[in-house]
């Protein structure tokens, strides 16, 4: 059930080459209300469901630039996770990758009737949408995974804090001082980590992402958010079950898309375990970081139709 009307982003000075973020509506779920952004496709084409899933500490507003690309063929929603943009944190408390996947499972039924989506994630979204497309297949029609934070063997240098962040009591320690930094030292740093070139970044995507911080440090709720999405993570990558994330990735029969930036300080592509998926395709790019969809959106856009192509002609 929408909550409530679209929400523009009216006043930001984005210019026509740097869109701002898609309007911004509000549905209520059983384990609470999301926050999701809209791209309606470009009428006069058929368009088919897309849902797009972001990474950890990030929002809807990461698939701005790749949404505008798809239009022409997807009717396109990106959620904030719970916790993370605007929706607020999950009823139950469980930020775990299954349980938010299932609730994206309810946002695809409640949103498209039902309709199986083009499903992409980017870093910690990646692993959701891996639980999705393994757990309810019937609502995924492809997948693709960008930098996807899936269990490798080590850890990279500039990755090697995540585990530190997520120890009980030292996180939430480390998360408070990490917070007393002002929001565009914040954003540098992020900025810094994910992206292959980071002088690259428009200035208007630069300041969106101050503004965003500066918006969410007056919530309460933040630093939990963030810690407990991260330790539900990590707990997937000692998970030795059955259901570990590169056994849930053999279950996955759609046609699937990997992508990888080649600069990426986050996930190194050697660790992309192509053959745990049944019907996958590579894509690594040699200028870009962990956030492939915002800096080689194009790039990213055509991978995604030759894998729908390719899939049809067979």
């Amino acid at each position: 059930m929408i909550t409530g009307a679209a929400h523009g982003d009216a006043g930001t000075g984005f210019t026509a080459d740097v869109p701002p973020p898609w309007p911004r509506e509000d549905i209520e779920l059983s384990n609470g209300i999301m926050s999701l952004r809209h791209a309606a496709h470009v009428e006069g084409f058929v368009a088919e469901p897309a849902m797009f899933v972001h990474g950890l500490g990030g929002s809807s507003a990461n698939w701005t630039d790749l949404m505008a690309h798809l239009r022409e063929g997807l009717d396109s929603i990106a959620p904030d996770l719970p916790g993370f943009g605007w929706s607020p944190p999950p009823r139950d408390g469980d930020y775990s990758p299954r349980r938010t996947a299932t609730t994206l499972a309810e946002l695809v039924t409640e949103r498209f009737d039902g309709r199986p989506v083009h499903l992409f994630g980017n870093s910690m979204g990646g692993a959701i949408a891996v639980q999705l497309a393994a757990r309810y297949p019937d609502v995924v029609r492809s997948l693709t995974l960008v930098s996807p934070a899936l269990p490798k063997r080590g850890l990279r240098r500039t990755s090697v804090h995540l585990p530190v962040i997520a120890t009980p009591g030292l996180g939430a320690t480390l998360m408070k001082r990490y917070l007393t930094l002002d929001a565009a030292t914040r954003a540098k740093a992020t900025i810094d980590l994910c992206f292959a070139n980071p002088d690259a970044l428009p200035a208007a995507r630069r300041q969106e992402a101050i503004d965003e911080l500066r918006r969410r440090d007056a919530l309460p709720y933040v630093a939990d958010a963030f810690l407990q999405s991260l330790r539900g993570l990590m707990a997937t990558y000692l998970d030795v079950s059955q259901d570990r994330p590169w056994k849930l990735a053999e279950r996955i029969t759609c046609p699937t898309l990997l992508v990888y930036g080649r600069a990426d300080k986050l996930v190194d592509p050697i660790h992309a375990h192509t053959k745990a998926f049944p019907d996958v395709r590579v894509l690594v790019l040699p200028h870009a970081g962990h956030v492939a969809q915002i800096e080689q959106p194009a790039l990213v856009a055509e991978a995604w139709r030759r894998l729908l192509s390719t899939a049809a002609a067979r």
